[in-house]
């Protein structure tokens, strides 16, 4: 007796496997208990893993509900006896056929088990006291014994989850990152030096797919590390690269400049001595200002011709970068388009521009249009009609002039007064 106690033969020819009836016998859960609605939020986690979809789940919810407690235990019995109508009903009016189908895919998955009666039907036999003593419907002892099973299903399911999810923000991250170091480069001139990290760039995007895998995202992440690193150093040696040719550059033309300004200033108190040789001593000051046309200049000459580019420079102007940095902002305050001022950085580079920036400045009132302007010179110099280093003379001699011409008004009536 005690055995058709513990189990009941399917109803209705309904088949039945083995490890159904080992699970109908085992006594493995006997002193163990789960909270109903704990177990079932993890099983919908990981319902792929079980095999159930949500209409399955939602009729386990139903089940669930009939059940007396919150904790599924064998102190309070595991079997709940609901009547189709009334399942239908908490299953939010689900048709009987549809809810006969799922409850199959429920057993089939060893979520719960069916204890039939000898008729089919579910009911409980009760004692005196109200208690139930048999019961005949479906079990929850499979829900019961898989608990652990469950909830680890459920912690590595959110576990794989998270780490996809940090996977795709690193993505995010250091595409940002990339993102900013193609912009600086274009607006440091440097685009074209690296097409090929962009196209690349550009490749690794569009070649991860929209659901991608965990193993993708890794490898994607790894292949934008790599990129992001290659990027780096391309751009801190083309960086290096710009600053030592600048630098070489103005140390050599500072040693001919200065012999200019040697011989310059000693023509300058050779004049004031002697009035009559004013011309004479003039003369060879110009020509070789004059006759200079060098395709380079320092950043001390581009000051010395454009002083008012000084004004702009809130911390003042030391190098290269500051003068390239004050004169991008300076452009815009001109009215120089972007594309006028990018199309000029492609032919000249960052340091002609910044100078040819300044030059403008300094004609001030001369120029009408300085964007229309700056577009015609940059028209020219593609050209060679004239180049950067003419117009910074050009802007030297003029003061050259007017210094000595100022200086012949102060010395003038001194001669005069000798003569006398």
């Amino acid at each position: 007796m005690q055995v058709l106690e513990r189990i009941t033969s399917a109803f209705r020819g309904r088949t039945m496997t083995l490890a159904q009836m080992q699970a109908k016998t085992s006594n493995t859960s006997v002193n163990k208990s789960v909270n109903r609605w704990a177990i079932y939020k993890q099983l919908c986690i990981a319902k792929t893993q079980f095999g159930v979809n949500d209409r399955c789940l939602a009729v386990l919810s139903s089940l669930l509900s009939f059940y007396p407690n919150n904790e599924i235990s064998h102190k309070t019995g595991l079997v709940v006896f609901p009547s189709n109508r009334q399942l239908a009903l908490r299953a939010h009016g689900m048709p009987e056929s549809t809810l006969r189908r799922h409850i199959a895919a429920l057993v089939k998955a060893g979520l719960i088990l069916r204890r039939d009666s000898p008729n089919g039907k579910r009911y409980a036999y009760k004692d005196r006291a109200g208690e139930v003593e048999e019961a005949f419907g479906f079990s929850f002892q499979p829900l019961l014994e898989r608990a652990d099973e469950i909830a680890q299903a459920a912690q590595s399911i959110q576990a794989e989850a998270l780490a996809l999810k940090r996977t795709r923000e690193k993505i995010t991250l250091l595409r940002r990152e990339i993102t900013q170091l193609f912009l600086a480069a274009e607006l440091e001139g440097n685009a074209s030096s690296i097409q090929p990290e962009n196209d690349h760039f550009r490749a690794l995007n569009e070649g991860l797919p929209r659901r991608a895998t965990s193993l993708e995202l890794t490898q994607n992440l790894e292949d934008l590390s790599v990129l992001h690193a290659q990027l780096s150093i391309s751009l801190n040696f083309q960086d290096n690269k710009n600053e030592m040719s600048a630098s070489d550059a103005q140390n050599e033309r500072h040693y001919k400049e200065s012999l200019t300004e040697s011989s310059f200033e000693s023509s300058l108190c050779n004049f004031v001595d002697l009035k009559s040789t004013f011309v004479l001593k003039l003369s060879p000051v110009l020509e070789p200002i004059q006759s200079q046309t060098p395709r380079a200049f320092s950043l001390d000459m581009v000051l010395r011709a454009c002083p008012d580019i000084r004004e702009y420079a809130a911390q003042g102007i030391a190098c290269w970068r500051d003068l390239v940095d004050t004169t991008r902002g300076v452009a815009s305050f001109l009215g120089i388009s972007d594309s006028a001022y990018q199309d000029a950085t492609s032919i000249m580079g960052r340091e002609r521009i910044s100078a040819l920036i300044a030059w403008i400045l300094q004609r001030g009132g001369e120029i009408k249009s300085p964007g229309g302007y700056m577009r015609s010179l940059t028209a020219k110099i593609r050209t060679g009609e004239t180049d950067v280093a003419k117009l910074l003379f050009g802007n030297l001699e003029n003061e050259n002039r007017q210094f000595l011409c100022s200086s012949s008004a102060v010395i003038e009536p001194r001669n005069e007064a000798v003569h006398s």
